[in-house]
């Protein structure tokens, strides 16, 4: 059975504007620890989202506590949500944005480890398939299909099962904006379903951690707690990971960070769109963490445990302002 430890304590506190509702901002309290490590005979990961705006706001501050945080934990890959370029993504592999939105952004040499990226809304204002063309010229950028699969050794044998999902065509609203969402009507969502569920169907005893990586959240307190667009997300994935349980899904969109389980449900969401511009957040029906800083997430697995940091970057150094572990 999975257990769930939060290791820092957490002070919740509600604002309210002159009116007496209830603010969308919702700002978390919480001790400040310096202890970060990888688990033993484990791997680690970060996650990041929302971020391609050539430095702009604190893209580069959260890209130097990034590099940091990669020496702390050893890193074997980065997991990108989506929004990797700004406004209208890349429109060819030459595109300047890759230069001044990632290869001199992520300079530190622990983010030259693979980065696994999904898509998100503003990369569909671009050249999609520039983006996965761009696997073939750099050694880290892996996207080889706008939804692909990555099963990654932990430890004697045992497996990561990383799904990485394209959660655009699965929005009804950018159907009916084909002009603005390039190409987006040509993708089968019924194909991308039917593959995820196959994927996650997989009875291997040897996969023993579950994570799905999209760019939509299935749930937010943040901007769009109530829109329609995450309510449609919610409805059609929140099934299927509880169905074949998995353990966490990394998502963004909100530029902000969030921590999100359900109430008797399994699967956690780790929302991470806090990687340059911010907005404000709040909370929502399971809310353990929510607050709209600058910065990113960093995860630690081994067989039989992972733990993940909730990381916030300031002008000099950062703070790991949330912790949580969960055990099998």
């Amino acid at each position: 059975m999975k257990k769930i430890i939060i290791t820092i304590c957490v002070v919740v506190c509600l604002f309210f504007n002159a009116s007496g509702q209830q603010s969308s901002g919702a700002l978390f309290d919480v001790e400040k620890t310096s202890e970060i490590s990888p688990l033993k005979k484990g791997i680690s990961f970060l996650a990041i989202g929302d971020f391609g705006r050539h430095g702009a706001y604190t893209q580069k501050e959260v890209a130097r506590d990034m590099g940091k945080v990669a020496d702390f934990l050893e890193i074997d890959f980065t997991v990108s949500v989506g929004d990797n370029f700004y406004p209208n993504g890349v429109q060819s592999t030459q595109d300047y944005q890759w230069i001044s939105s990632y290869e001199s952004i992520y300079i530190h040499h622990g983010l030259h480890e693979p980065w696994f990226v999904a898509l998100g809304n503003h990369d569909y204002e671009g050249n999609v398939q520039a983006q996965i063309d761009y696997s073939q010229i750099s050694r880290r950028w892996e996207m080889p299909s706008r939804y692909f699969e990555k099963l990654i050794e932990i430890d004697n044998g045992k497996y990561l099962q990383l799904l990485v999902i394209d959660t655009n065509p699965f929005i009804e609203k950018y159907q009916q904006e084909k002009t603005k969402y390039l190409g987006i009507e040509k993708q089968n969502t019924k194909k991308q379903l039917k593959w995820i569920e196959k994927k996650l169907a997989n009875q291997n005893p040897n996969i023993v951690w579950k994570i799905v990586v999209g760019h939509h959240p299935l749930y937010s307190g943040g901007k769009r707690k109530d829109s329609q667009d995450t309510k449609q997300i919610e409805k059609l994935f929140e099934p299927i990971f509880e169905k074949y349980n998995v353990d966490a899904y990394i998502t963004g969109h909100e530029h902000d960070l969030q921590v999100i389980q359900r109430p008797n449900k399994k699967v956690i969401q780790f929302l991470s769109g806090a990687g340059s511009e911010l907005r404000e957040t709040g909370l929502t029906n399971g809310t353990l963490f929510a607050q709209s800083v600058p910065g990113f997430m960093a995860f630690s697995l081994n067989n039989n445990q992972l733990d993940v940091y909730v990381i916030q970057s300031s002008t000099n150094d950062f703070n790991i302002v949330y912790k949580q572990s969960i055990t099998k």
